[in-house]
């Protein structure tokens, strides 16, 4: 299969947990992956693994704190393929405690600004330098890995589900995301390039942490799906699995 053939994803943050996951799964299915991790040696390591499952992988080197990373990224990418068909932009943290809390009168300004860069600031500028390259494929995908804890709805709701979770910095990072998702949509949406926003469930990842109740093992089935709508799927949307959630 030529490099035009084959369908391209990169996945920020692919080395291990929810991203891991999604770029197996997107392997599984003969898309080639591109692993996106600042940690070469962990990279190369995910790499190594999904050679070891059949799967085409490669690392290239992101780093979300790195003002000219999204450029090398596009480089790198132009250079090697010439187009991006997927792109899940999947890496993000938490620098805060959720759960049983609310923050708001406290968080301080350093939490908010480095949530802000890496969950938000980062994305769009990653975003931004790849589109042309995904302007090139026939049918591309953008996934940005939401949460539903950036559901302005459901926080506001009498009955919140997710009242317990009031982590400012991360919510408010997700909730910007997702305006991000809206917009981006709304600027290409006579295009062939669907982007959606994903919640993927409360995972045990090493964000999530280990009272989450949702294996790593389930934890890639919204990312994979948005990231493999066909030409009637939805876009500027918001989902966990098949379900659409309140902006």
């Amino acid at each position: 299969m030529s490099v035009l053939q084959q369908r391209i994803a990169l996945i920020t943050g692919g080395n291990r947990g929810i991203g891991f996951e999604t770029a197996k799964k997107l392997g599984e299915q003969g898309i080639k992956v591109i692993i996106g991790a600042r940690d070469a040696l962990k990279g190369e390591q995910a790499v190594v693994e999904l050679k070891s499952l059949g799967i085409d992988a490669e690392y290239l080197h992101y780093d979300a704190a790195l003002a000219n990373s999204p450029q090398a990224v596009a480089a790198a990418l132009e250079s090697r393929f010439g187009k991006l068909d997927i792109l899940v932009n999947n890496a993000g943290i938490l620098k805060e405690e959720l759960i049983g809390q609310n923050n708001t009168l406290n968080v301080d300004q350093d939490t908010l600004k480095t949530t802000f860069e890496a969950n938000f600031f980062a994305v769009v500028a990653l975003t931004q330098a790849l589109i042309p390259l995904l302007q090139r494929a026939p049918a591309a995908r953008i996934v940005n890995l939401s949460s539903i804890l950036g559901s302005q709805t459901l926080h506001s709701a009498p009955d919140s589900p997710i009242e317990v979770a009031k982590g400012l910095a991360y919510n408010a990072s997700k909730s910007a995301l997702n305006m991000f998702t809206i917009h981006l949509a709304h600027a290409l949406k006579d295009s062939h390039i669907k982007v959606n926003s994903a919640h993927p469930g409360w995972v045990k990842t090493d964000l999530g942490g280990p009272n989450a109740p949702m294996e790593i093992s389930d934890s890639w089935k919204t990312s994979v799906r948005l990231a493999t709508l066909d030409e009637q799927g939805p876009t500027g949307a918001y989902f966990h699995e098949d379900q659409l959630l309140p902006w």
